[in-house]
């Protein structure tokens, strides 16, 4: 299940032209959760607002989680069958699922069924992923750092 894509990064040079920085192919990794979950990093940002020119993100180690006052854009992708594994983050998620199906469970009992070119928004809610479908689900995901404001209005 282990997914290539190819990753486009622009920037301005010197003189403040735009060119491409970077055209290249990025493997993902298992995730936590053995080889039924991958995970590709496609970028970060470490603070805010984001950094527009320099370094590239992927030339240091990107977190599971954020850094304070951070993004992540990973792709994701779950085999066929996969259970949810619950957990919950202080991040607001944006989630869109590109290839498949894919099952999101919440603790109140409820499950919220996608499919391609659905899109979600959650926001600091424990949560757990499942793959009812007989083939990968793959998504993007852009997890913005919550700043340990779970609970405030």
């Amino acid at each position: 299940m282990p997914t290539k894509l190819r990753r486009v990064v622009t920037i301005n040079d010197d003189q403040g032209k735009a060119v491409v920085s970077c055209d290249s192919i990025v493997e993902s990794q298992p995730g936590r959760s053995g080889g039924s979950v991958h995970v590709c990093n496609i970028w970060m940002s470490d603070g805010s607002p984001p950094t527009l020119n320099g370094a590239d993100a992927l030339d240091s180690p990107i977190p599971m989680l954020p850094v304070p006052r951070g993004a992540t854009f990973r792709m994701m992708e779950i085999g066929a069958g996969t259970a949810p594994h619950m957990h919950r983050t202080e991040t607001l998620d944006y989630i869109i699922v590109i290839e498949g199906e894919l099952d999101m469970f919440l603790d109140d009992g409820a499950k919220v069924h996608m499919k391609e070119g659905d899109i979600m928004i959650q926001r600091g809610t424990l949560h757990g992923w499942a793959n009812p479908g007989d083939k990968p689900c793959r998504f993007a995901t852009v997890i913005i750092d919550g700043g340990g404001r779970l609970f405030e209005a």
